[in-house]
């Protein structure tokens, strides 16, 4: 350890510069203390220091002998405290006033001081360049005691031994390479006694630890480990959150050669060849930590590098934390195995396998009818795998424009097309990352899009439309459809590689029809949902056990909501919705040709999940034409807004060209609107 010898006329002065050192320096140095008496009683007749502080060249040349050559020499600064600067601004104005110091050269150098900090009131002299008899009423300022005060002085103001102005600090810190120490200390607010006449290093102080104290507050707030490092590869940068990765504290880490203390940080590359590192992963302490290390240069001037450093465990946090914020609460799985109604050997049986693919990462198939419960069981598998804390994406193949789904599903980047998000968007893979992705109606996904999926079932990596990078994703993906999708792959309508792909585990959901034992509890379980009492006559429930049940589960809640909504207490077989009394009745199906029943039969089954807007949509048609309207697209959206029914203009845009394939309604340009045929009354009633 290097050691500073403080030497000065007195004791008293000697302490106050070491107090002051010492307070900001703590115990990184090692100071000796000499007033001129101890230097004259040395037995070893030298001064052993690496650097001298010394308050004048006068004392300098009284002790030269005990000083050696290799000492370094540091002529202090000195100033005067504020209390001090109070006591001699508050003498009377035009005094004559005689300043006492321990030399003359001492005593000109403070009176320039108190005449720079702004005390010209009075007519200062030196005691040392008095020639003239002195008064005895003139006032004498000494600076602490003094040996030279005349016995006949009239009034003596002690101002306090003299201090070290800031420059001298850090010159003293400069000296002996601490001025990494003075870099985390404000000296002027460590030092608000003194009252320094160094104006212009102030204020360039002031700026300067304004700027590190917002450095500093940046670096400890910033979510990352931040080492700097110079051209030398010495660390001079080192926040709290590099010593939580690290596991070092300050004083062991910097001033120290970061390709020596820390070789697992790809420093070395960038220092010699002034290229950046990104996102290397690399070992500290036993865990993954992401890496990166960028050069510092300004003006053509390097000055170094910083390394940025991340824990992987905390990245993977941050994403799925961004990933819920970036999804919303629309896409969370909130049903369980215990959602699932049943008691019968069906639906026991098909519950109990889906608890067991549940723990699998494996692709799943859900085939069913419409109304099934598909999603409710994609949900409950999500909820009971090893994915439950991650996402759950759910994503209608159904809903979308091919273009429109592609870039859901993938992304894009900024300008991928004509309006796309400044900054592009992440897709729905993205951000199903960790978690599930299911793929509803996946036989509506176009062919194009079919094989792009494949690639990313085999690959686990996806590309965003418009970019070249390469994301990596660990999903587990769940599709469902209503359709039979053997039959498909035969007609060349389904690829058959993405079918192998998907029917891993494969998961048939029985319609409502093969477990009749279920419906009346069904429906009791329904009715506590609705807040209803309601009781069934005998006739009602065998009818509605004999009900074939084409929208399985979620036909029967519509019919249970609609005899909620009657407000009777019990429930005869006559007040059952008008389908029900009207299937029992053959012939209404018989006044039908098997061209017809087919084309409904098909309309049926292309309506899907989205049946009751298709119905909606029809009855607006089949009242629009006994009110002898046309109506349109909008306001069809208009009128089911109204009544709680979400049908974008595009969606009534699919139902109405549905509607015209199968014969149902005639689409008319213009203002010609829509027009319910024959057929679509039929399918009406």
């Amino acid at each position: 350890m290097k050691t500073l010898a403080i030497v000065s006329y007195t004791i008293e002065s000697v302490n106050s510069y070491y107090n002051q050192i010492r307070s900001l320096l703590s115990d990184r140095i090692h100071i000796r203390r000499y007033c001129l008496e101890d230097i004259k009683n040395l037995k070893e007749k030298k001064i052993s220091a690496d650097v001298l502080l010394i308050p004048s060249y006068h004392l300098l040349k009284k002790i030269k002998g005990c000083v050696s050559r290799n000492t370094e020499l540091l002529f202090a600064s000195r100033t005067l405290s504020k209390a001090g600067m109070d006591k001699i601004n508050g003498i009377k104005k035009g005094s004559k006033v005689v300043l006492i110091d321990e030399s003359p050269e001492m005593a000109e150098q403070i009176i320039s001081i108190i005449y720079q900090l702004g005390a010209r009131h009075i007519e200062l002299s030196s005691y040392w360049s008095n020639v003239n008899p002195i008064d005895e009423e003139c006032i004498f300022i000494v600076l602490g005691q003094s040996d030279y005060v005349p016995a006949h002085a009239g009034e003596i103001i002690n101002v306090g031994n003299s201090l070290l102005d800031i420059n001298s600090i850090i010159d003293v810190g400069m000296k002996f390479d601490l001025l990494s120490v003075l870099d985390k200390q404000d000296v002027v607010r460590s030092y608000t006694e003194i009252e320094t006449a160094n104006f212009g290093l102030l204020k360039i102080l002031g700026l300067t630890n304004s700027r590190e104290s917002q450095l500093d507050i940046l670096l400890q707030t910033i979510n990352a480990g931040v080492i700097g490092v110079d051209n030398g590869g010495e660390i001079f940068l080192y926040n709290e959150n590099a010593r939580d990765i690290i596991k070092k504290e300050n004083e062991s880490v910097l001033n120290t050669n970061v390709l020596e203390l820390l070789p697992e940080i790809p420093f070395a590359y960038t220092l010699q060849n002034f290229m950046p590192v990104e996102e290397k992963i690399i070992k500290i302490n036993g865990y993954d930590v992401v890496a990166s290390v960028s050069p510092l240069l300004h003006s053509k001037k390097r000055y170094g590098a910083v390394a940025i450093l991340r824990k992987y465990a905390d990245l993977e946090k941050t994403e799925y934390t961004l990933r819920k914020k970036l999804i919303g609460k629309g896409h969370s799985a909130k049903y369980n195995f215990n959602d699932i109604f049943g008691k019968s050997s069906a639906i026991t049986e098909c519950r109990n396998i889906a608890r067991r693919m549940s723990v699998s990462n494996s692709s799943i198939l859900i085939t069913g009818e419409t109304g099934t419960g598909k999603e409710l069981f994609a949900q409950a598998i999500h909820n009971s795998s090893l994915r439950s804390s991650f996402q759950f994406v759910a994503v209608n193949c159904g809903a979308f424009p091919e273009s429109l789904l592609e870039s859901e599903l993938f992304g894009y980047e900024e300008g991928a097309f004509t309006g796309a998000r400044k900054g592009g968007k992440p897709g729905l893979f993205e951000l199903a990352h960790n978690g599930t992705l299911f793929l509803d109606e996946i036989t509506e996904m176009p062919m194009s899009l079919q094989v792009k999926l494949l690639r990313v079932l085999q690959e686990r990596e996806v590309v965003r439309l418009g970019g070249d990078r390469i994301i990596d994703v660990d999903i587990r993906i769940i599709a469902a459809t209503n359709k039979n999708v053997k039959e498909m792959v035969e007609k060349g309508e389904f690829r058959e590689d993405l079918f192998y792909r998907l029917n891993v585990l494969p998961l048939k959901i029985p319609p409502l029809r093969d477990r009749k034992a279920d419906i009346i509890g069904l429906i009791d379980y329904i009715k506590k949902i609705f807040d209803s009492e309601f009781n069934l006559t005998d006739r009602a429930k065998d009818t509605l056990m004999n009900y074939s049940w084409k929208g399985n589960v979620r036909e029967l809640r519509n019919c249970v909501e609609y005899l909620v909504n009657l407000g009777l207490k019990e429930i005869d077989q006559k007040d059952l919705p008008i389908d029900f009394g009207k299937e029992t009745k053959m012939e209404e199906r018989e006044n039908l040709n098997p061209r017809e029943q087919e084309i409904i039969d098909e309309f049926i089954n292309d309506a899907g999940s989205n049946l009751k807007k298709y119905i909606f949509v029809l009855e607006e048609l089949r009242d629009a034409y006994r009110n002898n309207r046309r109506i349109g697209r909008r306001s069809i959206c208009e009128r089911a807004k109204a009544q709680n029914i979400f049908i974008s203009e595009q969606e009534a845009r699919t139902i109405l060209i549905n509607f015209e394939k199968h014969e149902i309604a005639d689409i008319h340009k213009g203002r010609g609107g829509s027009v319910i045929t024959d057929l679509g009354f039929k399918v009406l009633t």
